[in-house]
């Protein structure tokens, strides 16, 4: 873990560095117009904001993958990390900054246009390089640059489904197997397009039950985030693993929390406390399972590591309260 965090640090700082030349508009621009790459903090690099790209990494070092084509696939994780959260900033009116760039406004949507647009061209130049010294041939490359959307197509469709609001919702369980498997699961696994494009001598078994272990972290994720997110799923109509069970299981509740949302109402699961306190402790089990797998696979850490690891999502994402409860 502690060298994949190293070795990925070392990719994230090489996308920067590659796309900060296309971040600056000509020289003859007036001033109130110029754009230019605003400096990356030095936040980007922690553990904290690298934990699931490190745990991606780090699949690279137990498949054996070479040092060079390791190189490549952390900067093709920091690629679709900017990607998707741009995307995501577009989707839902959100700022959260991937690429820093000092620009005029206040616009959210441009910025992340410049971001998506400048992280393509970072994409084409990684792949000629990695051509170029050998690391891989033109045929890769070719797949590489066409899966890398690709791969992301069936993440987008269900995004796009929801993106107006849902009319009904389904039962828990479909949400949770099959729509957020698409949601949130496929990017848990996105970083595998490059090891399964460009390593002939990859073992079946060990990448099926690292893939296996990474969607079931992933999910266990994406519990807490519907927990955290209840009130505004709820306000934008969006799936959701807990709205899903009170349609289905308690429908009478759910006048009483719509009339909260539309009020604002921070912190929302608070008002159905058990139904919060089920799905964390589900969503942890599920991250403990896929961590502890991670940990017999080869990254050497046991159960009490892995429960560790798993609350310490409780931080991260906000919920600290419910981390005694789960």
């Amino acid at each position: 873990m502690r060298q994949a965090f190293h070795e990925q640090q070392a990719c994230i700082h090489d996308v920067y560095d590659r796309m900060g030349p296309y971040l600056y508009s000509p020289s003859d621009t007036p001033a109130g117009y110029a754009v230019r790459p605003d400096r990356v903090p030095e936040s980007f690099y922690t553990w904290r904001k690298n934990l699931f790209s490190t745990l991606f990494h780090s699949a690279y070092l137990l498949l054996n993958c070479p040092e060079p084509r390791r190189r490549l696939y952390g900067r093709l994780i920091h690629l679709y990390r900017i990607w998707v959260t741009s995307a995501d900033n577009l989707l839902d009116d959100e700022d959260k900054v991937v690429v820093p760039l000092v620009i005029a406004g206040s616009s959210r949507v441009m910025r992340q246009v410049v971001a998506l647009m400048a992280a393509d061209r970072v994409l084409a130049d990684i792949l000629r390089d990695a051509v170029g010294d050998g690391t891989i041939d033109n045929r890769v490359a070719a797949s590489l640059q066409r899966e890398s959307l690709c791969r992301l197509l069936p993440s987008a469709a269900e995004e796009a489904a929801e993106e107006g609001g849902v009319g009904t919702r389904p039962d828990p369980e479909h949400v949770l197997e099959v729509i957020h498997r698409l949601k949130t699961g496929l990017l848990f696994n996105i970083a595998f397009a490059g090891p399964e494009i460009a390593e002939p001598y990859l073992a079946p078994a060990r990448l099926e039950a690292i893939k296996t272990a990474l969607m079931q972290f992933g999910l266990g994720c994406q519990l807490l985030d519907d927990v955290r997110d209840l009130g505004k799923d709820l306000r934008e109509q969006r799936h959701n693993y807990l709205l899903s069970w009170l349609t289905h299981h308690q429908p009478e509740t759910l006048p009483a929390l719509t009339d909260r949302a539309a009020a604002g109402a921070d912190r929302l699961y608070l008002h159905t406390p058990r139904l919060a306190a089920m799905a964390a402790e589900r969503g942890l089990q599920m991250m403990r399972e896929g961590l502890t797998q991670l940990g017999q696979e080869g990254l050497d850490f046991g159960h009490k590591e892995a429960d560790r690891m798993a609350r310490f999502m409780f931080t991260m994402l906000d919920l600290k309260e419910l981390a005694h409860a789960a």
